[in-house]
């Protein structure tokens, strides 16, 4: 059995015997490795974001939080390289750094027949940019943070005639428009809705203190010119 295949099966292992504990030893002997190898792919697993808990000691092993992981998902190649061709779009956008994490697990998630298949599958498509394009800018992750938990953040941010502010913003929503991402919040400088061009951000830090709650569908309208759509998230 090859790392990949062991490493499927051990969250499976876990999976079925939850919520007992199962010690390395045990794994080991299942699997015909060492106990060191085992701890290893624990902990591999663990930095993955599995949510494998350990306890030490005599009657000490391993489990898994049930209720925090999804049974075994089936993607086909084509799936897989649906996925990954909208991932490939999503750079510069929010949580993009997440998406890839993503298709990581869904690869490694794949039997090893199909996980060929896709990246066969994967080189065969290509994307043509215009060489004069820059690319967009990434999303700082303390934005990301600051609208997952809805917090207060400080911004150094350039407008469009070179000058340079800070400012607190109260997070609201990330916007994109064409190829370019939008940072919406209430700007408490100006008093007032604004939306803040991602690629303009110098600098940004995440505030203890937690912002109200501000929806987009508040705004009288969205911003000119545009029609608003939600993500479609079934």
């Amino acid at each position: 059995m090859n790392r990949t295949d062991r490493l499927y099966a051990l969250v499976e292992e876990l999976r079925a015997r939850a919520p007992r504990r199962v010690s390395a030893r045990e794994l080991a002997a299942r699997y015909e490795v060492s106990v060191r190898t085992i701890e290893r792919d624990i902990g591999a697993l663990q930095q993955a974001g599995v949510p494998i808990f350990a306890d030490v000691g005599r009657g000490g092993g391993y489990t898994l939080d049930k209720s925090r992981t999804l049974p075994p998902l089936n993607f086909t190649p084509a799936e897989a390289v649906a996925i990954a061709i909208t991932l490939a779009r999503a750079d510069g956008s929010p949580y993009s750094r997440a998406a890839r994490t993503a298709l990581h697990k869904i690869v490694t998630a794949m039997s090893d027949g199909d996980g060929a298949s896709a990246r066969e599958l994967a080189d065969r498509i290509r994307f043509l940019t215009p060489p004069d394009v820059d690319e967009p800018a990434s999303v700082p992750a303390v934005l990301e943070e600051a609208v997952s938990a809805r917090r207060v953040v400080r911004l150094g941010y350039v407008d469009g005639g070179g000058t340079e502010s800070e400012r607190d913003v109260e997070p609201v929503a990330f916007t994109g428009a064409s190829r370019r991402w939008y940072y919406f919040g209430w700007c408490r400088l100006r008093g007032d809705y604004r939306a803040f061009r991602i690629d303009r951000v110098r600098r940004a830090a995440l505030l203890d203190e937690p912002a109200p709650e501000r929806r987009f569908e508040d705004l009288h309208s969205g911003p000119p010119d545009y029609v608003v759509r939600r993500l479609e998230f079934v």
